[in-house]
């Protein structure tokens, strides 16, 4: 069974920090290209940030480029998400997702979890 379980999200000032974590099985991680995404009430979703198949492109949205950052740890199937400077804007559910390609290709990545709320206050 796959299972893409996210934690560490909660309630944190504007310009806190949080690190979001995701562990993975039931997949051969590292083929896998991973990533976040998030999803506000009312807003389209939105993928953050990911990391290729062979690791070696990493990709931000544009909002959040010089606050988040990306990384794996392959021998523990996780991959986090390290958010610094939040600002109320990236209130969302944050969830990671999964594929052998690319979490961006349509109709959408391959493994998908559940998510973790992220509420920043102003």
């Amino acid at each position: 069974e796959v299972q893409l379980q996210a934690s560490g999200g909660g309630l944190v000032q504007a310009g806190g920090s949080l690190r979001l974590s995701c562990a993975a099985s039931g997949f051969t991680f590292d083929h896998y290209a991973v990533g976040w995404f998030r999803q506000a009430p009312g807003e389209e979703r939105e993928g953050v940030s990911s990391i290729s198949n062979n690791r070696g492109t990493t990709y931000y949205t544009s909002s959040v480029k010089g606050r988040f950052a990306i990384s794996i740890d392959n021998d523990k199937s996780t991959v986090y998400l390290q958010m610094n400077a939040l600002k109320p804007e990236d209130s969302a559910v944050y969830y990671c997702a999964a594929d052998p390609i690319s979490v961006h290709r349509e109709p959408g990545p391959r493994y998908r979890g559940k998510g973790t709320l992220v509420t920043v206050s102003s």
